[in-house]
């Protein structure tokens, strides 16, 4: 994957300090991956406003999606829009509700308006989308934040996973972020992540070439009980299962080179995977 960074500013620039990111966009992709420092030059980019759609699985009033809503609001240049789902829809994947979708005008836990859909996640999209309940087609569509990780074949069932493989289908960018258990979790380093993630695409996206190929990433975050989160790794989604009883993560470990996605976050990474357009 190309490594592209633009300018940070603010709240943004603020939160890439406490990024312990490695060494630079090597050529191995399990390789911790470094944000440029601010003040770097930017590249070339549209100038105009990044519109991003979020959604998630957990509901519009859960904790995860209120905390991504914040931090993107926080950047310049940036409209957010929330559509998410009216409870939780954990679990499923990508199903999607046959006829008319009832759709009601909520707040996230912050108080920033919200629309509502009663139904799975990837209904939000088809709302959105298919059936314009938004006067515009967003940018990149951020799905999260997952409460606990999706790692391995939980990807299939995710609802997180499946809202973003909604959006990458009706050729949107898409992100779907999860912060991994245990409990409580600790979203602001998701929000970090995010954000960086971000700013590293948004360049692409905004230009159009994150559509060749279509970017579908699934991020995953740990939750470090000591220690903090050792950088992001890009690294294939694992065969396993990846259930949510995974041990926490060793954010102390010295380990390098994960395999895959669920040894990654295990030895305490970031992780970034390519996500199928379908689900295995």
């Amino acid at each position: 994957m190309t490594c592209r960074y633009s300018r940070m500013t603010g709240a943004l620039a603020a939160l890439t300090v406490t990024l312990l990111l490695g060494a630079g966009c090597g050529s191995s992709p399990s390789q911790p991956r470094a944000l440029a420092p601010a003040g770097t030059a930017a590249t070339t980019a549209p100038s105009r406003a990044l519109r991003v759609l979020v959604t998630n699985d957990d509901g519009y009033s859960a904790a995860g999606i209120d905390a991504v809503v914040e931090g993107l609001r926080a950047l310049p240049d940036t409209e957010v829009t929330v559509v998410a789902p009216l409870t939780n829809q954990s679990g499923t994947g990508g199903k999607t509700t046959s006829g008319a979708l009832t759709v009601t005008d909520v707040k996230t836990a912050s108080g920033y308006a919200a629309k509502a859909v009663d139904g799975y996640p990837a209904d939000t999209i088809v709302w959105a989308i298919d059936q314009h309940g938004i006067a515009f087609n967003p940018d990149v569509v951020i799905s999260g934040i997952n409460f606990g990780q999706n790692v391995g074949r939980a990807n299939s069932i995710s609802g997180t996973v499946g809202a973003a493989r909604a959006a990458a289908a009706r050729g949107i960018p898409a992100l779907a972020a999860s912060q991994a258990l245990p409990d409580p979790v600790d979203f602001p380093a998701g929000v970090t992540q995010v954000l960086s993630w971000l700013s590293g695409h948004r360049a692409a996206i905004l230009d159009g070439s994150a559509r060749s190929p279509m970017v579908l990433h699934g991020l995953n975050v740990p939750t470090c009980v000591t220690g903090a989160v050792r950088g992001l790794v890009e690294v294939p989604i694992s065969a396993r299962e990846g259930t949510l009883d995974l041990a926490p993560s060793d954010c102390t470990s010295t380990k390098t080179g994960p395999a895959d996605d669920e040894a990654g976050l295990a030895e305490g990474f970031a992780t970034l995977s390519n996500i199928p357009l379908t689900a295995s």
